[in-house]
């Protein structure tokens, strides 16, 4: 059947419209659900246990201090520590036991118990974590109370006084109150998932962690909804083929079409102000996979590295901790990859207009120098306000917001988000010819549609304060870091490949509007919706779960359509008997989207049915995931652009990619071997003990420190020696050729040096 463009963006619009509501209505009813913060919890003679600011002051300490990049908290942040509410829950029902031991029968532990004792002292338990009004001020039992203050004990020696053992730094938490505090956060989380929701018969979290002793168990509702889900991907992949398969697209063809010589394209002095981007790039990915490494080793020593620190003098747990060098190596992954897209976005749209702005360049350069600032002051607040110099009001401004993916302050965010808008500033005005020509659904129009809904969603990020409910502050959080990964940014991704394939002159310009489009809105239509699939165990109401189930399944059915056409046309290149100029870039977009199919896609599909998402909530098979699709569905992308740009900027005779493909191979082989001999595994051995013995077990200290799983995390060193090396090589080979490029054309006259790429304008549209 034949859709017209203007069809497809109509509906387009209306499916991201369409989003936004179903999503904003699911906001409001998110904050009327909330969990409650009780004004206070009183023990069984009415004193005061804790109160609901005192809660409060817990959250901020927990974001203040970087608590959510060593352990996680309702299973979101790192595995390297705990989930602190899977913890509190376990030594909550310890300590409960040890009360109920001693003042039912006198023992001094519950182990000492017979079983027809220990299962009178269960009965006990469950009936205490079960009762109770969450409409109303929490009452503890006696044996809940003594557990609260034991718990509380047990948070105070570990995060302020520091545990070596655990990776955990003296005065990670800096004050003792600070630190009960945090207990009593930590503690109302424990709260939530073994509480049941008024009028449900499961708890604000869906039972979510397992643990038999509290009574949480999976639901009917996750089993039920993962089989539906199953039942969507075929019949949701088979529409999707018919989808794609029935809209009429141009076939390839190789008559008529001329592939440009690099030497055929002159740079402006704006694209040579791009390719500085590609150098500031490689730095930060450098230095994100070193930290890497640095993070994979604390699993095996928790307090040093291979011993040099001790050699030197300092002790690298109280320098740098896990909870620094995660939130950099985090942050410094989202910097590298959207610093080379933004330089790419710069790059591309002389190749396809033949001209440059006045001074174009220049604006280029002061967008690159305010980069470099946001780059280096967040990075630098991150450590100071980890460290406490920011002090109690400034913390979350200028240092370290201590929300995973969202780190860095406030102020730097400002700067980020007014760094796209100059960002799309200066795309709009090197796409001006295409944009006064074409019809709002251009292509050139979708990369500014594209850069416009990365800014709006970002903005999600600015809805919360460190005071906000921590499960308020989770929908909001997953608003900017999973709807720019499924929404906004595969959106940015699909339009700027789109671009990059037209200036290859592997798609016409209509074929790849169109192909765009379709890609677009498979994309919008199970993405952006999908991102509920993270708020099933974090104390937002249960109607998530079918919701999330259905959308983030049928996620997996977008991630490769838009490699059809451009395969189909590379192929009729191949066979044409022209040697095709561009293989190397283009092989980095064929390895995003096998990584992409692997990591979002097969990984991505199987952690994500409700049931096993249950039990595996926060594991190193989600590690598996993030790794493998970081890469495919941005990593490789931004490097293949680089590649492009690379491959237009130096002249033919100084070209050479052998350090490109050597780095090219080094990455795909190192994330093979992370992936499938180290993550993977792990991952499955502690889905293994959730399913057999609770989630606290599976993250517990005594599992990282089994021979078997302490043997998969050495297994991991080839891997990330690989990806290192590969990054090493990668980063000498782009300064090397961005010093040795040559000149570009000194001019910043508009209507000068025109390109082959041009003709695009001239006969395409």
């Amino acid at each position: 059947m034949r859709v017209r463009r203007s069809t497809l963006g109509k509906i387009l619009a209306t499916v991201f419209v369409l989003n936004l509501l179903v999503m904003g209505v699911g906001a409001w009813y998110s904050y009327e659900q909330a969990p409650p913060i009780p004004k206070e919890v009183v023990g069984p003679d009415g004193e005061t246990v804790v109160t609901a600011e005192q809660v409060r002051a817990g959250k901020t300490t927990f974001q203040s201090d970087g608590l959510m990049n060593h352990g996680s908290i309702l299973g979101n942040g790192a595995y390297y520590g705990e989930d602190f509410t899977a913890d509190t829950l376990d030594l909550k029902v310890k300590f409960m036991r040890q009360y109920y031991a001693d003042e039912q029968y006198g023992a001094d532990s519950y182990d000492g118990l017979s079983a027809s004792e220990q299962a009178t002292v269960d009965v006990a338990v469950k009936s205490d974590l079960t009762d109770g009004d969450p409409t109303s001020d929490i009452e503890y039992s006696a044996a809940e109370a003594y557990a609260h203050e034991q718990v509380t004990q047990v948070y105070v020696e570990r995060y302020h006084e520091g545990s070596h053992e655990r990776g955990v730094p003296t005065n990670m938490i800096d004050s003792e109150e600070a630190a009960e505090r945090f207990a009593d956060f930590a503690l109302w989380t424990a709260w939530i998932s073994h509480t049941d929701r008024p009028g449900a018969d499961h708890s604000y979290t869906n039972e979510w962690p397992y643990q038999p002793a509290a009574g949480n168990d999976a639901t009917g509702a996750s089993m039920t909804w993962s089989v539906i889900a199953m039942i969507l991907l075929v019949a949701g992949a088979g529409f999707g083929v018919w989808l794609y398969k029935s809209i009429e697209l141009p076939e390839p063809e190789t008559e008529g079409v001329t592939v440009p010589r690099p030497d055929e394209v002159n740079l402006f002095p704006g694209q040579a102000a791009a390719l500085r981007f590609a150098v500031v790039g490689a730095g930060l990915f450098l230095a994100q996979v070193l930290l890497g490494g640095l993070l994979a080793h604390f699993y095996i020593e928790r307090d040093a590295f291979f011993g040099l620190g001790e050699m030197l003098g300092f002790d690298i747990l109280q320098v740098l901790p896990f909870t620094i060098a995660k939130t950099w190596h985090i942050d410094l992954g989202i910097l590298w990859i959207a610093t080379l897209w933004l330089g790419a976005g710069l790059f591309l749209p002389p190749l396809l207009t033949g001209r440059e702005p006045r001074e174009q360049g220049k604006w280029i350069n002061r967008l690159l120098g305010v980069l470099v600032v946001v780059v280096v002051g967040a990075m630098a607040g991150i450590w100071l306000g980890a460290k406490g110099y920011f002090g109690d009001a400034l913390w979350w401004i200028l240092g370290n917001e201590g929300l995973e993916y969202l780190e860095v302050g406030r102020l730097w965010q400002v700067g980020i988000l007014v760094g796209f808008l100059a960002w799309a500033t200066l795309v709009a005005r090197g796409l001006k010819p295409l944009l006064d020509r074409e019809p709002k659904w251009g292509l050139a129009h979708m990369i500014l549609y594209a850069g416009g809904s990365i800014a709006l969603l970002f903005t999600a990020g600015f809805l919360y304060t460190p005071q906000t409910n921590i499960v308020v502050t989770e929908f909001w959080r997953w608003w900017v870091v999973h709807m720019w990964v499924e929404g906004a940014f595969e959106f940015f991704i699909v339009a700027l490949v789109g671009v990059t394939l037209v200036s290859m002159n592997l798609l016409s310009k209509r074929s790849a509007e169109k192909a765009v489009m379709v890609q677009a809105l498979l994309v919008m239509g199970t993405g952006v919706i999908g991102v509920s699939h993270h708020y099933w165990w974090v104390g937002q109401p249960d109607f998530w779960v079918p919701i999330g189930s259905a959308f983030s399944t049928l996620e997996l059915i977008p991630l490769v359509f838009i490699l059809y056409e451009a395969i189909g046309q590379y192929r009729a290149m191949s066979t044409s008997g022209e040697r095709f100029p561009y293989t190397l870039p283009f092989m980095f977009i064929v390895a995003s989207g096998v990584w992409n199919f692997v990591g979002a896609g097969v990984l991505g599909f199987f952690i994500n049915l409700p049931f096993i998402n249950y039990f595996e909530h926060g594991t190193y098979l989600t590690v598996a995931h993030a790794h493998a699709a970081m890469f495919g569905a941005f990593g490789f992308l931004a490097l293949g652009m680089v590649t492009y740009m690379l491959r237009i900027a130096v002249p033919e005779a100084k070209w050479d990619e052998t350090n490109l493909r050597r780095a090219f191979w080094a990455w795909n082989l190192g994330l093979a071997l992370m992936v499938g001999i180290s993550l993977l595994p792990v991952g499955f051995l502690q889905l293994e003990v959730a399913f057999t013995q609770s989630y606290d077990a599976a993250r517990s200290l005594a599992f990282y420190e089994g021979d078997l799983v302490q043997l998969l995390f050495w297994l991991r060193m080839p891997g990330d020696t690989l990806v290192i090396l590969g990054t090493v090589i990668f980063g000498y080979d782009v300064v090397k050729k961005v010093s040795n490029r040559g000149e570009t054309t000194p001019t910043d006259d508009p209507a000068d040096t025109p390109v082959v790429a041009g003709s695009v304008v001239e006969s395409d549209d």
